[in-house]
């Protein structure tokens, strides 16, 4: 099938100045790049981009869609409307996959708000199944995979806080090496959450090796990103020169009000300390000033309990409920106290399971907790019990000064960190992160260049997961495009309307096929699964 995209404001993504020309596109592959390909193009399928910027397709390195194939029913709308033609998944150290053994249900329902509600036979206990659904799945854009380590962990030894025995240290690299050889891109760890907010340094080198020696990626999700930043920061750096890997550090930020304007610079300083001496350090960002994740990560170390059943269990009592509020009103040095740190005025509920909690999605806690007549504390635990834990929360943590430094430097990408959980008030990043990148930072802010906001859309992921002929628009490349009028593509989710649709993207290709013309999807499946 040929085709010519005629007359469009070309950018690359290599970050060099735009072009006006034509592409020419032989069987999925850009063929020519240049101005009056017309004669290479006798018989071709003319596309006018005349007024239109033409790009690589935008790749997400950094979304939660896991089992989304499956499971939500507008996969692929919500990522196509914002120009992404390929995902990553299997981030922070949680995936879908290896899920088996007696903590599976336990970890069904501490990734739901994550990964969203996982039908039988959505949980994978190996990666070959797991590569085998994507593959199988008819995919409206491409996917790759990582090998989650806290899934990994929970597979091997549950939640339980003890060390990696040599045997469960075998069986752990095991299914590291077995996800590479399935084509994993590299690895992600999630120190934040448990399990692996009991595993050191040292164990997490080991365990990650078997991807450094396959020259797979580290992405991280770091252990703190408050007042432990800086030390969170140089760990990662540690496991990483330890392993001899490749790291990147996932949503990069600062987080609590009194750590604004100051620990970002001071983490910027020691990732730059680290690629002086040679460490390939990179990181990524999402465009908001808000985060969202999982109701877990407000309760404090000292009350988790083995497994998140016994966890719950334990705030069923009175004891331990007046353990989380002493706890949670102290600082802990290893741990973000985001009820100290923001504040529950700060907090906000996404997404809940219940349907008598429905009305909670978007509002903060200290508010329902005072109309609940609750210690915000009782209420969380009241909330996280009720929901069995099932339940999302959005944190307005993040300095806007510092998010805009972070999007600056070089050596960052964007993502969207996107959710797929329950719930009618998502993070509006799921929906509209992309677009709201270049409108808000690039059009309205003017803090980028287009090119290099273009640039930390598609080459850099691309070249940091070694995705050839990904993410660049030159001969040879595949033909993943976005066609689009840089003064209407914006973004339309917002914190009170989570669900709504990014507009203005005019055409989107995948290999070579229109995967969405004039904002809407058409029924080509063209996506594959990316691989190592």
């Amino acid at each position: 099938m040929l085709r010519m995209i005629r007359g469009g404001t070309v950018i690359d993504g290599t970050g060099a100045p735009p072009a006006q020309t034509d592409v020419l596109i032989r069987d999925g592959a850009i063929a020519a790049v240049g101005p009056g390909l017309a004669e290479q193009a006798a018989g071709a399928e003319v596309i006018p981009a005349e007024g239109l910027t033409v790009t690589p397709g935008f790749i997400d390195m950094h979304r939660h869609a896991d089992i989304a194939p499956l499971t939500n029913p507008r996969f692929g709308e919500i990522e196509l409307t914002q120009g992404i033609t390929a995902t990553v998944t299997g981030n922070c150290g949680i995936a879908c996959v290896p899920v088996r053994g007696e903590s599976a249900e336990a970890y069904r329902r501490f990734v739901t708000p994550i990964i969203g509600e996982a039908p039988e036979g959505a949980l994978f206990p190996d990666y070959r199944a797991y590569r085998r659904m994507l593959g199988q799945a008819a995919l409206p854009l491409h996917m790759g995979f990582l090998a989650g380590t806290g899934a990994v962990k929970v597979a091997v030894k549950g939640f339980s806080p003890s060390p990696y025995t040599p045997r469960e240290m075998a069986e752990a690299q095991a299914l590291v090496r077995e996800a590479m050889e399935q084509g994993a891109l590299g690895v992600s760890l999630g120190f934040m959450y448990q399990p692996e907010c009991y595993t050191t340094p040292e164990e997490q080198a080991q365990v990650i090796r078997p991807a450094a020696e396959a020259g797979g990626i580290l992405t991280t999700h770091i252990r703190g990103e408050g007042n432990s930043l800086v030390q969170s920061v140089l760990e990662v750096i540690r496991v990483a020169e330890m392993a001899g890997i490749q790291l990147h550090i996932s949503h990069f930020k600062a987080t609590g009000i009194k750590n604004w304007g100051k620990a970002i610079h001071e983490a910027i300083q020691a990732i730059e300390d680290a690629r002086a001496r040679g460490l390939p350090v990179t990181a990524d960002f999402y465009p908001y000033d808000c985060g969202s994740t999982t109701i877990f990560s407000l309760i404090p170390p000292a009350v988790l309990r083995d497994d998140n059943e016994q966890t719950m269990a334990w705030l069923e009592t009175p004891a331990g409920r007046e353990q989380l509020r002493r706890e949670i009103a102290r600082e802990d040095p290893d741990w973000d106290n985001m009820a100290l740190s923001i504040g529950f005025d700060r907090i906000a509920i996404a997404g809940v399971s219940l349907p008598e909690h429905a009305a909670m999605s978007g509002r903060v806690v200290s508010e329902l907790a005072e109309e609940a007549g609750m210690h915000p504390s009782d209420f969380l635990a009241e909330l996280l019990c009720s929901e069995r834990g099932q339940v999302g929360i959005t944190v307005m943590s993040m300095d806007p000064a510092d998010v805009e430094t972070v999007a600056r430097l070089p050596w960052t990408c964007l993502i969207s960190d996107g959710l797929y959980g329950p719930g009618d008030c998502p993070h509006p990043r799921l929906y509209g992160a992309f677009p709201h990148f270049l409108r808000h930072f690039v059009w309205e802010r003017l803090l980028l260049p287009l090119p290099e906001a273009i640039r930390k859309m598609t080459s850099m992921p691309a070249s940091l997961l070694k995705l050839e002929g990904r993410g660049i628009l030159r001969p040879g490349a595949a033909a993943d495009l976005c066609l689009f009028d840089p003064e209407t593509l914006t973004d339309r989710a917002d914190y009170a309307h989570g669900r709504w649709l990014s507009a203005g993207m005019r055409r989107v290709l995948v290999g070579g096929r229109d995967a969405l013309i004039d904002e809407q999807m058409t029924s080509a499946r063209a996506g594959c699964v990316l691989t190592h």
